[in-house]
């Protein structure tokens, strides 16, 4: 555990996004027609609660309208929201009530109620069952959260809730050039691993591809899975994996040119490249039977140093904080280089604003809504999340003083490691039907013997059927 203040610091994330600052989304024509799945429409009238806006209530909250939350119930846990957020909101509002639910799926639960325009105030879009977000926005469905950025801070006095923020958080968040997501939590990516299985065996974490197949070669001998993730609800922990090995060959604009749909995007050589590493990693070090086990099965057996690597992000110590024994000791490495002519540095990270709250814009008190947004993005707030989850939030400077777990501070080592490095696509959260399909083509390269070819060909297949709605 080291202190905050001894680690690589908020300033340090603030320096390197700044760098790197996502560039805001062009403009792109209109949605068109609204999906049936998702419902929507502008024609069906919806009462909405408003009070009386003034320095206090900046967003005109009605003060005595319930407001009803959805939370996913994953990796972060819920108690950074019936512990931290809820108390704020109902603190500075104590005539309104806040209805809290969670869950694991979020589609299954709220989109029959976003069919028939009956949805929650302010839901949490996460996990592996989540929502189309891009056909919310499209559909109408979404609340605009300009007012809020442009709101005053709650606790942080003389800026705007916007100002904030680390750079590059709103961008994350904008479609057709407005701002209707946010993204809470800043995540690392990377691959996770036990400091105590290293320390006890000698092991370093590699920055080459040599020394990251030779150390595999090692785990293997000593009867541990070398590299293992879930098949049956987590083949996205590995798409991005294959994605950040592309990027770090051909640069970053690899994966902006398949934000943007880009004829060729998926069968460039870099993607190329990074499928026929992972496809051999797979066939060489993976374990076929994962397959079908879901995340947390596969990470419990990391916990039992039966795997060695593990891909995911920064949520995984909390995820799995009841399983893991004293003195694991979670580090995370950055992906190795893949070779001697990548275009970016073995330190490159996947690194970015993530896990999305949404206001709905048929709720009954969507302002309501947006305020609990606001206490989320209060300093109290986003340090009672940091202190419950062991994730960094968007919010600048939110963690300073705070303990760091050993995750979180091996996390935090990467990115400033990283420096200008740092990179991030967005069309999964554009595309669910391409979020799907990657999903099959990577345990198909992973799993089941497919080959690169077939994973580049069947996901420019996919993107060439997409209708283009966005871009950046």
């Amino acid at each position: 555990m080291s202190n905050h203040t001894d680690s690589p610091s908020a300033l340090n994330r603030r320096s390197v996004l700044r760098r790197t600052a996502a560039v805001g989304l062009l403009a792109t024509p209109a949605a068109g027609l609204l999906s049936a799945c998702v419902g929507g429409g502008t024609d069906e009238p919806t009462t909405q609660a408003t009070g009386q806006v003034s320095a206090e209530n900046p967003l005109g909250v009605s003060t005595e309208t319930p407001v009803e939350v959805v939370i996913f119930d994953g990796g972060l846990g819920t108690k950074y929201a019936t512990d931290v957020h809820i108390p704020s909101y109902q603190a500075k509002f104590p005539k309104s009530k806040v209805t809290y639910s969670s869950t694991q799926e979020v589609s299954t639960t709220l989109q029959p109620r976003f069919a028939s325009n009956t949805p929650p105030d302010m839901v949490n879009n996460a996990g592996s069952k989540l929502m189309d977000q891009g056909k919310l926005v499209e559909a109408g469905q979404v609340a605009d959260l300009s007012d809020l950025f442009a709101a005053p801070s709650l606790d942080i006095a003389g800026k705007t809730v916007g100002e904030t923020l680390i750079p590059g958080t709103i961008e994350q968040g904008t479609f057709n050039g407005k701002p209707y997501v946010l993204n809470y939590a800043y995540t690392v990516f990377g691959l996770w691993y036990s400091g105590k299985l290293f320390k006890d065996n000698g092991w370093t974490a590699p920055t080459t591809w040599a020394d990251f197949t030779a150390l595999l070669d090692k785990m293997k001998a000593k009867g541990i899975t070398p590299y293992s993730y879930a098949g049956a609800n987590a083949a996205y922990y590995q798409y991005l994996v294959i994605l950040t090995t592309a990027a770090k060959i051909g640069g970053p604009d690899v994966l902006k040119a398949i934000d943007n749909l880009e004829k060729g995007a998926w069968t460039n050589d870099a993607v190329k490249q990074a499928a026929t590493l992972w496809g051999e990693i797979g066939a060489k070090y993976g374990n076929k039977a994962h397959l079908g086990l879901k995340h947390t099965e596969v990470q419990l057996q990391q916990n039992q140093y039966k795997v060695g690597f593990y891909p995911s992000g920064s949520w995984l110590e909390n995820e799995q904080s009841k399983d893991t024994p004293a003195g694991f000791d979670y580090q995370v490495a950055a992906i190795p280089g893949a070779t001697a002519s990548d275009k970016l540095p073995a330190t490159g990270l996947y690194a970015a604003a993530g896990e999305m709250y949404f206001v709905a814009s048929k709720g009954k008190n969507v302002q309501g809504g947006k305020e609990y947004l606001r206490h989320m993005l209060s300093k109290a707030g986003a340090k009672g999340f940091t202190e419950l989850t062991k994730s960094l939030t968007v919010v600048t400077g939110a963690a300073e003083g705070l303990t760091l777990s050993p995750g979180l501070t091996s996390a935090n080592a990467a990115l400033t490691a990283a420096g200008a490095a740092n990179f991030s696509f967005r069309w999964d959260a554009w595309y669910k039907n391409l979020d799907d399909e990657c999903r099959a083509a990577t345990n198909k390269l992973m799993f089941q013997g497919g080959t690169a070819d077939e994973f580049c060909t069947r996901m420019q297949a996919a993107a060439d059927k997409t209708e283009k709605k966005f871009s950046r």
